[in-house]
């Protein structure tokens, strides 16, 4: 049997927790015992938050409860039966934010995580011991140990954090720019650029462009880290017929100016060729009929299914695009 191949995978959100769950299952199928050996997944920090006293990491904290097999699926995050009595006294006091729900067992998580922070733990020691839990078959690695959160700026000057932004107003409130002050003299997270450099393939997760992937490759060296690997550097698209599978990462590409499709996405990583991180794209059978202009920038164009409506095309998705990669 030939060497297990070396994946990883930048992810955050809903969208990455599924196409993970997919790459993991994909190496199981092709014999992949060990498969946490085989895959790292560096997660979106952008989006992280102190509430009510504790950090709150939720795309990290969405993709390690989906290999754990302890998501919320329904609504896309939190712990599956969780209860919320600690969040209603929250609330009763006047702590917290209203619109923003905490779950008990998902409490527990924030809590154990700051009080390591507390104890001196960096956050990607703690997402290592968080890990010892439950066998995730995947290694998660935060994109940077800096503590550097995503800040929307609306076009009347107002600042809200994204969490506020997204959760409370669902993306209502017209942003002029993201910024993720901090970013500048952040690093990427140890372990990242070893992850990175022995890789055989890097898979950009169909996460949103802008506050998951992007903040991802903005810390600095990160991006420059992926131009350079040796890898095939494959994407998988997130728009799916000119529309966003989840969320509102519509609103997030006509801020920066771009257009929502999956041939505009493609041309905002880039061609690795031209100075971007893209090697080939895949694209959904829906948007098949933009392979050409995706190839005329330079990215090899695959056409998929690309709907993970199961686990079963969640994997399917992902060995297109090891195929992709020539694996």
């Amino acid at each position: 049997m030939s060497a297990a191949p070396r994946v990883v995978v930048l992810a955050g959100g809903v969208g990455g927790s599924k196409f993970v769950l997919g790459v993991r299952e994909a190496l199981r199928r092709r014999g992949v015992a060990d498969t946490a050996a085989a895959l790292t997944v560096v997660v979106n920090t952008g989006d992280d938050v102190w509430l009510s006293g504790v950090r709150l990491q939720p795309d990290v904290d969405s993709i390690t409860y989906a290999l754990a097999g302890v998501n919320d699926a329904e609504r896309g995050w939190g712990r599956a039966g969780d209860s919320e009595r600690v969040n209603h006294e929250l609330q009763e006091w006047g702590a917290g934010w209203p619109w923003f729900t905490l779950g008990d067992l998902d409490l527990g998580t924030h809590l154990a995580r700051t009080g390591w922070l507390r104890e001196g733990l960096t956050p990607a020691q703690v997402i290592e011991r968080m890990s010892h839990r439950w066998p995730l078959g995947a290694r998660l690695l935060p994109m940077t140990d800096a503590e550097v959160d995503t800040v929307v700026v609306l076009e009347d000057g107002a600042r809200l954090h994204f969490q506020e932004w997204w959760t409370r107003h669902r993306a209502t409130l017209a942003p002029a720019r993201f910024e993720n002050p901090g970013i500048e003299t952040a690093d990427p997270a140890p372990g990242v650029a070893d992850a990175i450099a022995a890789a055989d393939v890097v898979l950009l997760a169909p996460s949103n462009p802008v506050v998951s992937i992007g903040p991802i490759l903005a810390v600095p060296g990160l991006r420059d880290l992926v131009r350079t690997t040796t890898a095939q550097v494959v994407g998988v698209s997130p728009i799916i017929g000119g529309k966003v599978v989840r969320g509102m990462a519509d609103v997030c590409l006509t801020a920066i100016g771009v257009e929502t499709s999956a041939s505009a996405v493609a041309a905002h990583y880039g061609a690795r060729a031209s100075g971007g991180v893209l090697d080939a794209w895949l694209l959904a059978e829906e948007d098949a009929a933009l392979a050409d202009e995706v190839a005329g920038r330079g990215i090899r164009s695959l056409v998929a299914p690309l709907w993970m409506t199961d686990a079963a095309r969640s994997a399917a998705i992902a060995e297109a695009a090891l195929g992709a990669a020539g694996l």
